[in-house]
C-alpha cells in the first residue's frame, strides 16, 4: 500500500500541484510544520545556554518536529475504512508533500525572466529559489543557479519524500518533510543555530542519502533516453565530482545534471557577501550557460520524474499482484 500511495501521490501532484486557492485558505503542510519549528526554536533555543545544552535542546526539538507530523499521518491512515478509500486519502495527502509542479514552475520562471526581462529580471526570479547573492550573478551564473536548484530540489522535494513514503507510508513521507523543513529553517551554521540546529542538519544529511543517489541514477537513465543528452558523461561526472561537493548529497544530482547537459555547475559563489571557492560539478568546457540550458534541464527533469513515477507504479503493481 505504501508504494501505491507514493505512486498515486506523484501522479496526482504532477497533474494538479497544490492549488493556490487552497494555499490561501488553509496554508500548506510545510507552513504548518514551519510554525511548529518556529515555536520550538523560540522556546528552546536560548542564547544564554551553553552549546551543549542548546545541542541537546535541538535534539529534543527535532524529535518533536519529526514525530508529531508522522503521528498525525499515522492516525489518519489508521482510521477505519475501505482499503481503496484509504489509499486515495493517502495519495491526496501525500501529494502535498511533493513539489514537482512548483519546482518546475519556479525554475521555468527564471528562464522566462531572462528571455523577456534580461539579467535584472533573471536575478529577481532566481532569488526566489536560491540563497546566494543575486547581485553578484551574471546571466550564466543565474542560469547555473536555476539548474542547480532544479537538480538538488528534485532530490529533496520529489525523490526523497516519495522514497520515504514508499518505505513508511504517509507517516514516512510526513516525517521526512518535517526533517527537511527543519534543516532549511534551523540547520544553519550561524551563531543562533550552530548548536541548536546541529541535529536537524545531520539528520537531514542522513535521510537524504538514499534519495540523492537514486536521483542521480534517474537523471542518468533519463539522459540515455533523450536526444542531445549524454548519459555516459553524466555517469562519469557523478563518480568523479559528487563527493567534491560541500554537501554530502547535493553533488550527486548536480553532477549528473551537469554531465548530462554538457555544462559545469556549482563552483565559486557568494553567500552573505562572502565568496566561497566551491568545486565544479561536470566539465562542459566551462562554457557559458544560458536560459536554453535551463529549458533543457527541465525536459531532463520531467523525463527522470516520469521514470520515477513509472518505476513506483511497476513495483506497486508487482507487490499488489
Amino acid at each position: 500500500m505504501s508504494v501505491l500511495i507514493a505512486f498515486l501521490s506523484l501522479a496526482l501532484e504532477a497533474r494538479i500541484g497544490y492549488p493556490d486557492r487552497l494555499f490561501r485558505a488553509i496554508g500548506h503542510p510545510v507552513t504548518w510544520i514551519g510554525r511548529l519549528i518556529s515555536f520550538l526554536d523560540n522556546r528552546l533555543n536560548r542564547a544564554t545556554d551553553s552549546d551543549r545544552t542548546r545541542r541537546l535542546c535541538g535534539i529534543l526539538a527535532l524529535v518533536c518536529i519529526v514525530a508529531l507530523p508522522a503521528l498525525v499521518a499515522y492516525l489518519v491512515m489508521s482510521l477505519p475504512g475501505h482499503g481503496a478509500a484509504s489509499v486515495l486519502i493517502g495519495a491526496v495527502l501525500g501529494s502535498t508533500l511533493l513539489a514537482q509542479r512548483s519546482l518546475a514552475d519556479h525554475v521555468r520562471a527564471v528562464a522566462d525572466a531572462l528571455d523577456k526581462g534580461g539579467l535584472t529580471a533573471g536575478r529577481q526570479a532566481v532569488s526566489m529559489i536560491v540563497g546566494r547573492d543575486p547581485e553578484t550573478l551574471d546571466e550564466a551564473a543565474v542560469s547555473r543557479a536555476a539548474i542547480e536548484s532544479l537538480a538538488e530540489n528534485f532530490s529533496d522535494g520529489v525523490v526523497a519524500p516519495a522514497f520515504w513514503m514508499a518505505v513508511g507510508g504517509l507517516a514516512g513521507g510526513a516525517a521526512y518533510k518535517a526533517a527537511n523543513t527543519a534543516d532549511s529553517m534551523i540547520g544553519h551554521r550561524t551563531p543562533r543555530h550552530e548548536a541548536f540546529g546541529w541535529a536537524a542538519a545531520r539528520f537531514d544529511d542522513l535521510v537524504n542519502l538514499p534519495a540523492s543517489r537514486l536521483t542521480a541514477l534517474l537523471i542518468v537513465a533519463a539522459a540515455a533516453l533523450m536526444p542531445g543528452m549524454d548519459a555516459r558523461t553524466a555517469w562519469h561526472a557523478v563518480w568523479r565530482d559528487a563527493d567534491k561537493h560541500r554537501s554530502p548529497n547535493a553533488g550527486w544530482p548536480e553532477a549528473a545534471m551537469a554531465g548530462a547537459l554538457g555544462i559545469a555547475l556549482a563552483g565559486p559563489r557568494s553567500y552573505g557577501g562572502v565568496m566561497g571557492d566551491y568545486a565544479y560539478m561536470g566539465e562542459g568546457g566551462r562554457r557559458e550557460v544560458t536560459s536554453s540550458d535551463i529549458r533543457r534541464a527541465l525536459r531532463l527533469f520531467w523525463t527522470a520524474d516520469i521514470l520515477l513515477i513509472a518505476g513506483l507504479g511497476v513495483v506497486g503493481l508487482a507487490l499488489f499482484i
